[in-house]
């Protein structure tokens, strides 16, 4: 029987006893700026959102029905058979709710820090060990595919290790090595002619997922903590992009406002 819990959803509350959810990507953020993190979680100021990729999202949706397929018939995929691994999709009624990142997904209780994770997967295979492998599909459109992990953001990594930890606190046999099921659209057709072709490549990943324990004992000490943290690390490895446009933006504004107020009191303060 699947656990429940009733849990605070929102803005972090110090003084609240009821588990705190917060989702994969949440933990994610906190691992690239706990800055943003802070005033996400604790002040209600999020990052702005980006594009919605909805090609993307197509994507997804047509090979999750395509391995649906060969879960319905118990067979391996022709892309995991070219790959030589030994697994077939995963056929468990329960994969549809793993899969709804936004109402239910997989959950687990940290009882140390009473923070209820919870993230949505992509897709789960079994092999004749009866490991379950984690699996993440991810969709894009470069002139050159990745080949290897070498290649791969290390969010999605922590995506991928967060996911084995998840199903691993739930009590199922992971697999050390989850697959990325990785689709590059080709732009050297000829014409359009109403259709994309893709290079479907998978990328094993040994994932870690030491670190997570770790990292969700600093997230709880910082929702805690009254303190403003540290900005953290964009992609570039230069300071959060965020938190530089914050304080650029914030400075400008309180010199206008500055220069405004002195110009309304005659000149002086």
């Amino acid at each position: 029987m699947a656990r429940t819990h009733t849990f605070s959803r929102g803005l972090f509350d110090p003084a609240s006893t009821e588990p705190f959810r917060i989702s994969r990507s949440k933990i994610d953020l906190f691992s690239e700026c706990p800055r943003c993190a802070y005033l996400d979680l604790k002040l209600g100021v999020k990052r702005p959102s980006g594009p919605s990729f909805t090609l993307n999202n197509a994507v997804d949706e047509l090979l999750k029905r395509e391995f649906d397929i060969h879960r319905a018939h118990g067979s391996r995929h022709p892309l995991v058979e070219s790959y030589g691994i030994d697994a077939i999709p995963l056929a468990d009624d329960r994969l549809e709710e793993w899969r709804d990142a936004l109402r239910r997904g997989i959950s687990y209780l940290h009882a140390p820090t009473n923070l209820l994770i919870r993230g949505g997967i992509d897709d789960v295979w079994v092999n004749t060990a009866g490991e379950f492998i984690i699996v993440d599909y991810k969709a894009t459109s470069k002139k050159e595919g990745p080949s290897s992990e070498d290649d791969l953001y290390d969010s999605y990594k922590r995506q991928m290790e967060i996911y084995q930890w998840l199903f691993r606190k739930n009590g199922y046999p992971v697999s050390p090595t989850g697959y990325f099921v990785y689709v590059n659209g080709r732009a050297d057709a000829k014409a359009f002619d109403g259709k994309l072709e893709f290079d479907a490549a998978l990328i094993p990943y040994a994932g870690d997922d030491a670190w997570i324990e770790p990292a969700l004992l600093k997230l709880k000490e910082m929702l805690m903590s009254e303190e403003i943290p540290a900005v953290g690390t964009s992609f570039g490895g230069g300071p959060c992009e965020y938190c530089t446009y914050r304080e650029a933006a914030g400075k400008k504004l309180l010199a206008l406002h500055r220069t405004g107020k002195k110009k309304r009191n005659g000149g002086t303060d």
